[in-house]
């Protein structure tokens, strides 16, 4: 993948290292230090970032913009594992095991990310390790996150995963009692993350509707009618 380089002065209020978790516990200056190794770089929609087996020697922080992280299966099908936002990072598991990914890394839309070699990450750690105690409370959230997952899909239906998906998501205060929320991705990549089709997650969609829990809007806009029965379904 080519990485475009980004020229600009960040504001100190829109410092990528300041939206970050790794570096929140670290002094203004102390941030500002770490973003003086940071390589900011772009990333086009549909862009590549790095496929399995590449060799990754960087630590990749979302700015703006979503990546999406997925796997490949031996038919061809796609499978989303994660979607990253802003804040978000990614390349920690070569860091900490020196492994390489058995992912790919793809951007959803146009963004723009933080880029740090693992040899200044070291040195990073050095003095800030608060820095490496957050990575790893990052890692064991996302596997809590996957376990829950996996727990999800053997044990929950396709209904009460696309309910907690739902309930998950930011909400706006639309009317007296309704809300409404914005679907992230597209219906087909959300299907793959609640770990069903595409055909199935419409379905479910509709059933919803149709039961008076949730309004469709268009593409990709919802409005929660119930939310009580919303979270019902999501438990």
């Amino acid at each position: 993948m080519k990485l475009e380089l980004v020229d600009v002065t960040e504001r100190s209020d829109d410092l990528c290292v300041a939206r970050v978790p790794l570096f929140q516990a670290l002094t203004h200056g102390e941030q500002l230090d770490v973003a003086a190794v940071a390589r900011p770089v772009k990333t086009a929609k549909g862009e590549q970032i790095y496929g399995a087996g590449d060799n990754i020697s960087q630590l990749m922080v979302v700015h703006t913009g979503m990546i999406k992280i997925s796997r490949i299966s031996a038919d061809g099908q796609e499978q989303i594992i994660r979607v990253l936002h802003p804040g978000d990072f990614v390349g920690e598991s070569a860091f900490l095991g020196g492994g390489r990914p058995d992912h790919y890394a793809t951007a959803l839309e146009a963004g723009s990310m933080c880029v740090f070699r693992h040899q200044d990450l070291g040195q990073l750690i050095g003095a800030h390790p608060s820095i490496g105690l957050r990575m790893l409370q990052g890692v064991s959230r996302r596997l809590d996150a996957t376990e829950e997952r996996l727990a999800a899909v053997t044990s929950v239906e396709v209904g009460g995963r696309l309910a907690r998906y739902l309930v998950e998501l930011p909400a706006k205060r639309s009317g007296h009692d309704t809300t409404r929320v914005r679907l992230p991705l597209a219906k087909k990549d959300i299907a793959s993350l609640l770990d069903t089709t595409p055909e199935s997650l419409s379905r479910q969609l509709r059933r919803l509707q149709d039961a008076g829990v949730i309004a469709l809007e268009g593409a990709r806009d919802i409005v929660i009618l119930d939310i009580d029965r919303l979270l019902h379904l999501a438990e």
